[in-house]
């Protein structure tokens, strides 16, 4: 899969926006890209979608605004969702799907670095 850099630009900017001072990593994974922030996924961009980790408790709100399931495979992703391009024509309309989940992300505690092998 390839992602749009027209989207990623744009979600580039709404995260490091909503981020701030804590700022954010983007990482390219799976032939997209993903951002996370505090070490947790927040948003990501694939073909011509948003990826947004809603969390589980978020994916029912999510699709009744208009979001779609994301699935990998034949697999449904857990609390995340799918939003098209076409669904977020300006700034505050992709500020609304990645601000929340930006939050989310903020609220959680920093994962703890993986330990390599040997160490």
């Amino acid at each position: 899969m390839t992602y749009d850099e027209n989207l990623a630009a744009r979600i580039r900017a709404a995260v490091d926006e909503a981020a701030g001072p804590a700022g954010y990593r983007e990482i390219a994974m799976f032939g997209g890209l993903c951002w996370t922030v505090n070490t947790h996924m927040a948003v990501g961009a694939g073909a011509d979608d948003l990826m947004v980790h809603v969390g589980k408790d978020g994916v029912d709100a999510a699709l009744e605004d208009g979001a779609r399931p994301a699935m990998m495979g034949e697999r449904t992703m857990g609390g995340v969702v799918l939003v098209s391009a076409a669904d977020l024509p300006d700034a505050d309309t992709l500020g609304a799907w990645v601000g929340p989940a930006v939050e989310r992300a903020l609220a959680k505690p920093p994962k703890r670095p993986k330990s390599s092998p040997g160490a």
